[in-house]
């Protein structure tokens, strides 16, 4: 098998990173062309000495890394302390660039990225810190200067809460603000992205809006529809509308029907009593078909073994949201589990993320209360 993974919990630095590349050795063998390193927020000033050392035993091709709150490995998610996570794999094409976004009057200017991709190019990696760099503007400049939808996975680093605490390393460089890219090819991949909503209500045609405001739904106030949707659910269903209501946006209109896997996830923000207008966390057009949604545990457990299911690889790359795992599920490695029932003890790392990108629909976004997975498989 051409990947290999390890996670070290032990709480000294030097003997974590033996640990971590020590088994990566011994499965991989020296010298991959990719490794990723996810560090804990503990280890966060020791990640320079940490990034050097395996870089120089693994002697990678590439290196990324990031620091964050919870770090995943095989059937594991560390949360809250000192842990490392190393994933390698014998890729043939790797690009990797250090990305900056530079502001403007109108808006951010993404520098870094090349003007053309590799021919065989089939996913971008990309990991960034929250505070510095626009994730959402990144994927924007990408349609437009690539011409086509590569998938983007990745997630915004979470082991701080304001900026410069968070760090990023590509290769012997550790910054503390941008992003990094890294463009792979030669290598088959496939995407999960579960954001972990059901569908309440149905469908139903925006037909009224200014911006993030929805202020007609199927030619009447959107507020009203919305109340009219939650005066019709079941109980158990209106608590968790109270505890946190969000919007499905269809990204493919040209399907008759809509399941999960249909749906951009947004938050829904508020209303406006006066006007019946409701504010959610992404513009919406007149003419795109919502639907509510709600979200709990036991929804995103069975979204997530739905996508799951019948799905292979040999090689995964996780990226769970900060508000998933103990917090969501109320148990330990929730995520990691699953992806392990599923598609067996194959090597695996990953992050929590302030932040998820994946594609849905062909398209790649910036998402919320997400699991985002790049899978791998050897051609």
């Amino acid at each position: 098998m051409p990947f290999a993974a390890a996670l070290s919990e032990h709480p000294l630095a030097t003997h974590a990173v033996g640990e971590v590349v020590g088994e990566v050795l011994e499965r991989l063998g020296e010298a991959p062309d990719l490794a990723v390193l996810f560090v804990a927020a503990p280890h966060t000033g020791a990640i320079e000495d940490i990034a050097s050392a395996v870089r120089q035993l693994l002697r990678p091709k590439v290196m990324i890394g990031c620091t964050a709150g919870t770090i995943v490995g095989v059937d594991r998610e560390v949360e809250d302390h000192p842990a490392i996570s190393l994933w390698a794999g014998r890729i043939p094409t790797v690009e990797a660039h250090r990305l900056a976004a530079e502001r403007t009057a109108d808006g951010a200017v993404i520098t870094g990225f090349p003007a053309a991709l590799p021919d065989d190019a089939e996913a971008i990696i990309v990991l960034a810190d929250p505070f510095s760099f626009p994730a959402g503007e990144l994927l924007d400049g990408l349609r437009e200067q690539v011409g086509v939808d590569l998938p983007v996975v990745g997630g915004l680093a979470s082991a701080a809460r304001g900026p410069g605490g968070n760090r990023l390393v590509l290769d012997g460089h550790v910054v503390t603000d941008g992003a990094i890219a890294v463009v792979i090819g030669g290598v088959g991949v496939a995407t999960v992205v579960s954001q972990g909503c059901r569908p309440i209500g149905d469908p139903m045609v925006v037909t009224s809006s200014d911006g993030t405001m929805i202020k007609e739904l199927a030619g009447r106030n959107a507020l009203e529809r919305v109340q009219e949707v939650l005066r019709a659910l079941p109980p158990d269903d209106v608590v968790l509308a109270q505890q946190g209501l969000h919007l499905g946006c269809v990204i493919d209109e040209r399907k008759a029907t809509f399941a999960r896997g249909d749906f951009l996830i947004r938050n829904v923000l508020g209303a406006d009593p006066n006007t019946g207008a409701v504010a959610v966390g992404d513009e919406v057009e007149v003419g795109a078909t919502v639907q509510l949604q709600v979200r709990d545990a036991d929804s995103a457990d069975e979204d997530l073994r739905d996508l799951l299911y019948a799905r292979s690889a040999d090689g995964v790359l996780l990226f769970t949201c900060n508000g998933r795992g103990t917090h969501l599920f109320g148990q330990e490695d929730h995520d990691a589990q699953v992806v392990s029932d599923y598609l067996g003890r194959i090597p695996l790392a990953g992050m929590s993320c302030a932040g998820e990108l994946g594609p849905v629909g062909g398209r790649s976004f910036l998402h919320g209360f997400t699991a985002s997975m790049l899978l791998l498989c050897d051609r």
